[in-house]
């Protein structure tokens, strides 16, 4: 049967497909926009049934062209958190998601969606409720809306609805996502190109490089994905983090010790890092003041009492994993 994969040539999308294809399934459409050519790349080693362009893909899909679609994971979006341009921002995060949904109901179609943590905005709790999603730009906004929207068919649904809202996700197939790209990308790549990495300095309260994530790997990402793909009857919009927040020196001190390590050569610890000048911490972005997440932690109880109960990569392992497969 017929699995649909939109924004497949991105970053979670091509990891799902990739995932898919490890057990077995082959018959995948891919729907991405690849005005940016450079995507197809994730594609490479996947196997696909077809591709389509996503401007063309609602409209068949809703005709039935594809026959029976056991599943839709729609990952496609704009994931820059910068945009400002607002009806692009809506009509590519909210419009086309609604029709992609609707389509799906229609059918009886499994949909798997990506939302985001960026609904919660500046709040300090972080669980699956209206009171406390407060999104501080359009991108979060577009996500927060189309969950409510989801929050509203849910009743009435007669086939899986499931959103996930994804932490900050680093990994493996990101490397088209430019200045969106994980903050363990960039820290791997300042090192290989100037023996340092640069980490925000003191802001909002938090201490030089301790502003505090909820840092998740793109292999569990997908795993927690499959698992609500094999399990249909269950439902709602789950946050998809580890539940464990650790600050951007772990990531940085991680990036580094790891390449040491390829190296021959023994850890060092943060302070000794610092000290050598091997982390550089910069002035706090006037850009990004108001419009930033110095803390956040997935609460994971739903997600725990929907059964999914494998453990989540810490970053010291996840990172390191991500570094080796960056070091080639």
């Amino acid at each position: 049967m017929t699995i649909i994969v939109t924004g497949a040539a991105g970053f979670i999308g091509s990891n799902i497909v990739k995932a898919l294809n490890d057990r077995g399934e082959q018959r995948i459409i891919a729907v991405d926009n690849l005005t940016r050519a450079d995507k197809f790349r994730n594609l490479v080693d996947c196997e696909i049934d077809d591709y389509l362009d996503k401007t063309d893909f609602v409209e068949r899909f809703t005709r039935g062209d594809f026959g029976k679609v056991r599943a839709v994971f729609h990952e496609g979006a704009c994931s820059d958190t910068m945009e400002t341009d607002g009806r692009y921002m809506m009509d590519n995060n909210f419009r086309y998601s609604r029709a992609v949904l609707d389509a799906c109901l229609a059918q009886g179609t499994q949909f798997l969606y990506a939302s985001s943590a960026a609904t919660y905005g500046g709040s300090e709790r972080f669980v699956e409720e209206r009171e406390v999603e407060k999104p501080l730009n359009v991108y979060g906004y577009s996500k927060f809306l189309f969950d409510q929207v989801v929050r509203r068919v849910l009743p009435t649904a007669r086939s899986q609805v499931a959103g996930f809202r994804y932490f900050n996700v680093y990994g493996p197939r990101e490397m088209h996502k430019g200045r969106m790209a994980s903050v363990a990308f960039h820290n791997f790549n300042q090192f290989r190109e100037q023996g340092k990495v640069k980490l925000f300095g003191p802001y909002n309260g938090y201490a030089a490089g301790e502003q505090t994530r909820d840092f998740i790997s793109v292999e569990d990402v997908a795993k927690v994905n499959l698992f609500f793909f094999d399990h249909p009857g269950k439902s709602g919009i789950f946050n998809l983090g580890t539940g464990r927040a650790q600050p951007f020196n772990d990531i940085a001190s991680t990036v580094v010790n790891t390449l040491r390590d390829i190296e021959g050569k023994p850890p060092l610890s943060l302070a000794e890092l610092v000290q050598e000048g091997t982390i550089e911490y910069v002035p706090f972005p006037d850009a990004l003041r108001g419009k930033y997440q110095c803390f956040t932690q997935a609460d994971a109880t739903r997600l725990r009492a929907a059964g999914y109960d494998a453990p989540f990569m810490t970053v010291q392992q996840g990172v390191a994993r991500y570094v080796r497969w960056l070091n080639g």
